[in-house]
Formats: C-alpha cells, sequence, structure tokens
C-alpha cells in the first residue's frame, strides 16, 4: 500500500479524530467524546504503521501531533478526576454535611439516645440487654470479648488475616449503611428504624460487656474504628432520609421527579459514607484487632473522634459554605 492509498483509506477517521480534539480543546466535547480513548489508540496503530512503513515525515509528524494532543487530553481528564475526589473530600463533603445539619442532628439522635439508654440500663437490670441479644448474641459477646489475648485469638482463627477481617467488616458495614439508606423509600420510616435499632443492638451489646464481659477487650478494640463506622451510618441515615422526605413532602413536584431530586441532594451523603465505611473497615481489620497497649488504642479513638468532628465543622469554609 502507497501513503496516498493510506491516507485516503483513513482520512476520513484521521478527520473525525481531528474535530473531536477540536472541539474537547475548545471546552465543547460533544456527544461524541466517549470515543476518544478508542479513536487515540487507533491513531496509535495508524502512527506505529507509518513509522515501521516509512511513509515519510510529513505524515509521520501529523499524527505524531495528534496523538500527543489526544494523550494530553486523556491524562487531563484523568487528572480532573483526581481533583475532583479531592474537592468533595476536602469541601464538597463537609459542607453538604453542614448544610444538612438539622438532618445530622435528627440522625444521631435517633441512634445515640438508644444506645445510651440500653447501654446505661444494664447498670440497673441487665435482663433487658440479655433479652435484646439473646443466648447467641451473649455467647458471641462472651467469645470474642472474654478476654484481649483470646479476642486477638479468636479473630485469627475466624478470619486467617487482617486483609480477610478487613473484606469481612467491609461487607458488614455495608450492608448496614445500604440498608438504612433504602429504608428512606418507606417514608423515612425505614431509616429511622435502622439507626435506632442499631443503637439499641450495639448498646446492649456495650452494656453486656461492661456487666458480665471484659471491659477493656471491648471499649480497646471498637474505640479505634467507632468514628467512622458509627458516622458512617449517620451519614447514610442523612442521605435515607433525604428521600423520605421528599416522598413526604414533595412540595409542587410530582413524587417521582421529588423523589429523582432528592437522590441527587443525597448523593454527596452516600459517597461520603462510602468514604467513612471504608475507612472504618481499613482501621478495624489492621489496627483495632491488633494487641497493643489499650491507652494507645484508646488515644487513636478520641483523636479520631476530635479529628472527624472537626473536619466536619471545619474543611471548606474558607471559600464560604454553599448557600
Amino acid at each position: 500500500m502507497t501513503v496516498g492509498d493510506f491516507e485516503d483509506k483513513n482520512k476520513q477517521r484521521w478527520a473525525e479524530y481531528e474535530r473531536l480534539l477540536e472541539g474537547m480543546e475548545k471546552g465543547r466535547p460533544g456527544p461524541l467524546a466517549g470515543q476518544l480513548p478508542r479513536r487515540f489508540r487507533e491513531l496509535c496503530v495508524d502512527l506505529s504503521l507509518v513509522e515501521s512503513r516509512m511513509y515519510g515525515e510529513r505524515l509521520t509528524g501529523q499524527l505524531n501531533a495528534w496523538v500527543i494532543r489526544g494523550y494530553e487530553l486523556l491524562y487531563e481528564r484523568r487528572r480532573a478526576g483526581w481533583e475532583k475526589l479531592a474537592e468533595f473530600v476536602v469541601v464538597g463533603f463537609p459542607r453538604t454535611l453542614r448544610r444538612e445539619w438539622r438532618l445530622f442532628g435528627l440522625c444521631n439522635a435517633v441512634f445515640w439516645l438508644p444506645f445510651f439508654a440500653v447501654m446505661l440500663s444494664a447498670n440497673h437490670d441487665v435482663q433487658w440487654v440479655q433479652a435484646i441479644l439473646g443466648a447467641d448474641g451473649m455467647a458471641s459477646m462472651d467469645q470474642m470479648y472474654g478476654g484481649r489475648e483470646d479476642q486477638i485469638a479468636h479473630l485469627r482463627d475466624q478470619y486467617g488475616s487482617n486483609f480477610m477481617m478487613f473484606c469481612h467488616y467491609i461487607r458488614n458495614n455495608v450492608g448496614i449503611d445500604f440498608r438504612t439508606f433504602a429504608g428512606g423509600m418507606a417514608a423515612g420510616l425505614g431509616t429511622l428504624f435502622f439507626l435506632m435499632f442499631n443503637g439499641i443492638y450495639m448498646g446492649a451489646a456495650a452494656g453486656y460487656v461492661n456487666h458480665a464481659g471484659n471491659p477493656e477487650a471491648f471499649w480497646s478494640f471498637v474505640s479505634g474504628h467507632s468514628p467512622y463506622e458509627l458516622l458512617g451510618m449517620v451519614v447514610a441515615g442523612m442521605a435515607g432520609m433525604r428521600l423520605g422526605l421528599a416522598l413526604l413532602r414533595p412540595g409542587r413536584l410530582p413524587r417521582v421527579r421529588a423523589l429523582a431530586e432528592a437522590a441527587k441532594q443525597a448523593l454527596p451523603l452516600i459517597f461520603g459514607a462510602a468514604l467513612l465505611t471504608t475507612l472504618a473497615a481499613v482501621v478495624e481489620g489492621f489496627w483495632s484487632a491488633r494487641l497493643l497497649p489499650s491507652g494507645l488504642k484508646y488515644g487513636v479513638g478520641i483523636a479520631g473522634w476530635i479529628l472527624l468532628l472537626a473536619y466536619f465543622g471545619l474543611a471548606g469554609r474558607r471559600g464560604g459554605d454553599a448557600a
């Protein structure tokens, strides 16, 4: 195939590629922007053929220039994605949380009030806590929190490695958060139920261990990951309540449209809950399950609560919170 034949065969495809480049460089990507990676790969193959067949510097230089422009656009898009993620973590998520402060307060109250009420009730009548946990729940608490050395040995026997513990915890935490969020579709009642249920059950677990188990084994284990796990669940509840409120109070919009708009508002909360849940699983699998001094673990846990609350309250304020 001669140089002319090769150019005639591909000139239409090259022209489309060049128009795609020009549109994206001018900020008007158009409907074909998603084709850039495929067309870029095709052009790289063309450039390789031109070089191997020695079709001349003119055609080689032209194709090489298009390849460079395409690479720069693809690289910028990838970098923009990471920049958007960083901006969301540093600015978008905490601003969204502050904007939804009423839901934040409501969901925290629905979880923490039952938690402390049930936990403290064990000091007066442990039968309530025992009834909530049941025989299997109490046996699990005894096995897990009977002593610190036994606790770590139990975890090793059950999961085998820190990575497998991480996988188990993230599956468990995602399941809890998903149910809490999806409960919003029942006009918010499901979300409130799951928040209250988890508050009652976790409070019962803490109260039972304080009464009949080894409190040090329990609190030293949960202190490190609890800020991220519990607040992640609360944030998932906020997202669920946003959906529930859209169904209860659609305003002038049809309920389907109001639900779609609420889902857009809830999306940053879901992403934020996912980040917190992932971080909780990392800490739980690779830190909480280690046999370290209790004072160190308590210190890390307290620091986690302080840093997380400071992040929610202060991050992203430099340019002013969104209205």
